[in-house]
C-alpha cells in the first residue's frame, strides 16, 4: 500500500474543519477526530507518511472524501512524454506514471503529486501556472 503524506492529512483535516465547523469552538466533527489520530501519531513519531492500510475505516473515508475534492491529474494538456521525453515537461510525471495513472490508487496519485510539487520544475508550476489553475490567460491582462 502507498503512504499518505502528513501534509495531505493536514489538508484533509482543514477541509473538514471548513465544512463542519465546531459549534462550540472545542468539539471536532467525527472526520476531524478520525484524521487527527494518525496525524498526531505522525507528529509524535516525527514521521512523514502513514500507510493507507494503517488508517481506520473512518479516517480513510474522511481522507478519501477530501481526496475527491482535489484535482485528479496534474496534466495541463502539454504532454511531452508523447514526444519521447521520459518525464513530462508539462506536469512532471514520468512516462510510466502518465500511462498507469488510471490504475493508481488515490494514495499513489498523491505521492506523485507530492513529488512533482516539491520538485516544482514542471511547467504547471511556472510558465503555465494559470493553465494549471484553470484560469483564462486573458484574465491576467
Amino acid at each position: 500500500m502507498a503512504g499518505i503524506h502528513i501534509s495531505d492529512l493536514e489538508s484533509a483535516i482543514n477541509w473538514w474543519r471548513e465544512r463542519s465547523p465546531s459549534p462550540d469552538g472545542v468539539t471536532a466533527c467525527p472526520e476531524v477526530l478520525a484524521l487527527g489520530e494518525p496525524y498526531a501519531l505522525l507528529v509524535y513519531r516525527q514521521a512523514r507518511e502513514v500507510d493507507e492500510a494503517a488508517l481506520s475505516p473512518a479516517a480513510l473515508a474522511a481522507w478519501l472524501a477530501w481526496y475527491d475534492s482535489t484535482p485528479d491529474a496534474p496534466c495541463i494538456a502539454i504532454c511531452s512524454t508523447a514526444q519521447g521525453d521520459a518525464v513530462c515537461k508539462g506536469c512532471g510525471r514520468t512516462e510510466d506514471e502518465v500511462q498507469n495513472w488510471p490504475v493508481l490508487s488515490p494514495a499513489e496519485k498523491r505521492q506523485v503529486w507530492q513529488r512533482i510539487t516539491l520538485e516544482g520544475t514542471a511547467w504547471r508550476f511556472n510558465r503555465y501556472a494559470e493553465r494549471a489553475r484553470g484560469a483564462d490567460p486573458a484574465d491576467a491582462r
